[in-house]
């Protein structure tokens, strides 16, 4: 089993953090031939948009949470 490793480098807390990472991970491993989840997904909390952008590591899942701006 990989580890799920979770870098938020926005303005949010880590319940609504890890709300954005199940979002993502409940779609499946879609990009990289059904290796990786989605390389990136934008989601709007609180009217604002956050970017999760995913990683594959041999053993590990990285998700980069970023604040979106336009």
């Amino acid at each position: 089993m990989n580890k799920i490793i979770i870098d938020n480098r926005s303005d949010l807390e880590e319940a609504c953090v890890l709300s954005l990472v199940a979002v993502v991970m409940s779609k499946g491993r879609i990009s990289n031939s059904g290796k990786q989840y989605c390389y990136l997904t934008v989601l709007t909390i609180h009217n604002k948009q956050y970017q999760v952008a995913t990683e594959l590591n041999k053993c590990s899942d990285r998700f980069i949470i970023n604040k979106h701006d336009l």
